[in-house]
């Protein structure tokens, strides 16, 4: 996040926003049904993260060049 925002105070809040959603994520589930069973659209945003998390891993471990900032942006 701190690289992908050039503005350095933007990147702090975005990062400390980011921090904050996963503070407040378990406290906004209110459904009785725990499975990702029967959820079709929470399956499909789990491999998204899980994929966005290998790609931006990947992006982060690469030099500051121009494609890899565009694709980390």
């Amino acid at each position: 996040i701190l690289r992908s925002i050039s503005n350095k105070l933007g990147g702090v809040l975005a990062l400390a926003a980011s921090i904050l959603v996963l503070f407040l994520a378990p406290f906004l589930h209110k459904s009785k049904q725990r499975t990702m069973t029967f959820r079709p659209l929470s399956q499909a945003l789990f491999w998204i993260l899980v994929t966005n998390l290998f790609v931006l891993t990947w992006i982060g471990s690469q030099p500051v060049e121009h494609p890899f900032i565009i694709i980390g942006q």
